[in-house]
């Protein structure tokens, strides 16, 4: 591992010219109060930054638990450094000026690399000894360790868990006198069927649906489907439906030249292209309209998009319904989320765990969990009694607890970002483009993309 972070290595990462600056890692031992014990005051008074991203609702929750928290432990004040854009290039021009955060949010798809470039403290030791964290069944695993650890170390901690499902207008299908999706992954639908649902909402103005004769893509007044290729998760979750993985969990290479990834990403594509099911990017842009709006209008019978998506979804009220993704080959959704760590530059390593700890308590995953915006990471907020303690009818549809206990702990499949991803997607996202916009097939983009993403990463694990 090196033990600062170059220039060069600085460029590959952001392609922002810094310059270099050397990183301290210190993980030392500390004793853990009791959960929900304040700490006793050290005397003087410790400040510790804390670097993230996210919407109001998030700002807003964690504002919300800093209080919390500087009520419970007196001597450390926590400075919130809400940084909603360009996240990553700001996050490292910090880490390069010699000025990292005490604590920080960290993508999944960066934080292998920021491990093996000694960024993240070490807190092992901490967790292990921790009465609440470190008892045996408090996550739930082994999805956790798994996204957590190298080499059996952990370096931080998930925030949540959040996976892709179906949304849909509830209404639209009572008109259509169409039985619609399910929360329950042993009645998930089959892409074919997902596909005839959307070819049955998908009306131009004249009611035209595709296929019939006259139809006029130009002028479709109802769209069957939306499933956000703009986003990671979802796309990685098309992949994961048809029986395959984005990365490969063995090899830590980019598993999109496969036939059945191959095929996931031109089904995908498909229905922009060929099944006229869903709105070109530049004709949804020109809506003007978030897919939840076209939901709540009944512009859009169906949107595909993440979890998260409830904290805002929910204010459709019953005409919203919530399903399981269709399946091409088998049951799956993807599962993923931001880590929290403490930074190994850090000069307060003892406070900056502290905070890392509180911010897997139960306490703050409530807070998000109970909008709509998380799903639960923790065992004890999955069984009948925690449900209670988030899940309400004003934000959660009927039935929406089989997608929290049941689809994504069990069918969920986590995404493993190697170590230089960052750098790979520089490659692969303009193969992707080149997909939905049909300039080129699924099968022409990524038998080309993929080996030169995977050269990167192999090269980046040789650094390593």
């Amino acid at each position: 591992m090196a033990n600062n972070i170059s220039r060069r290595t600085f460029l590959q990462w952001t392609g922002v010219a810094m310059g270099a600056a050397g990183l301290a890692a210190c993980a030392p031992a500390v004793t853990q109060p009791q959960a929900g014990e304040a700490a006793a005051p050290t005397g003087d008074q410790v400040e510790i930054t804390f670097m993230g991203w996210g919407g109001v609702g998030e700002d807003e929750g964690v504002r919300a638990a800093i209080a919390v928290f500087e009520e419970e432990q007196p001597g450390i004040e926590v400075t919130w450094m809400h940084t909603p854009e360009n996240y990553a290039e700001k996050f490292l021009a910090n880490v390069a000026a010699g000025t990292p955060p005490d604590t920080a949010f960290v993508g999944s798809g960066d934080y292998l690399t920021y491990v093996r470039d000694e960024l993240l403290l070490d807190i092992t030791d901490q967790l292990e000894l921790d009465d609440l964290l470190g008892a045996p069944d408090y996550f739930i695993e082994p999805q956790e360790h798994d996204r957590c650890t190298v080499a059996d170390r952990w370096y931080g901690i998930g925030s949540c868990w959040v996976a892709p499902h179906i949304y849909y207008n509830a209404e639209l299908f009572e008109a259509e006198g169409i039985e619609p999706p399910s929360n329950d992954p042993a009645e998930a639908w089959t892409w074919d069927q997902f596909v005839e649902a959307g070819r049955a909402f998908t009306k131009d103005v004249n009611g035209n649906h595709p296929g019939d004769s006259g139809f006029d893509i130009e002028n479709v007044d109802t769209w069957g489907v939306h499933w956000d290729y703009s986003v990671l998760t979802t796309n990685v979750a098309a992949v994961n439906i048809n029986g395959r993985y984005w990365i490969d969990p063995e090899t830590l290479l980019i598993d999109l030249d496969t036939p059945e990834a191959i095929e996931a990403m031109q089904n995908l594509a498909n229905l922009m292209l060929a099944d006229q099911v869903m709105p070109m990017s530049s004709a949804f842009q020109g809506l003007g309209m978030t897919n939840t709006q076209m939901l709540d209008t009944g512009k859009l019978a169906m949107a595909i998009d993440g979890s998260w998506a409830l904290d805002w979804m929910k204010e459709m009220g019953p005409k919203l319904g919530t399903a399981v993704l269709p399946k091409m080959s088998e049951v799956a959704t993807n599962m993923q989320a931001h880590l929290h760590s403490a930074m190994s530059g850090s000069k307060h390593p003892d406070e900056a765990w502290q905070w890392v700890r509180f911010l897997a308590t139960p306490f703050y995953q409530l807070q998000f969990c109970r909008t709509g915006l998380w799903l639960p990471s923790q065992t004890a907020l999955m069984t009948p009694e925690g449900l209670t303690e988030w899940m309400s009818p004003e934000v959660h549809p009927a039935g929406y607890e089989k997608i929290a206990t049941d689809y994504v702990p069990n069918y969920g499949k986590v995404l493993y970002a190697p170590i230089g991803y960052p750098r790979a997607t520089s490659v692969l996202q303009p193969a992707l483009d080149a997909i939905w916009i049909g300039d080129m097939t699924a099968e022409e983009a990524l038998t080309q993309a993929v080996p030169e993403a995977n050269d990167i990463l192999m090269q980046e694990a040789e650094r390593s």
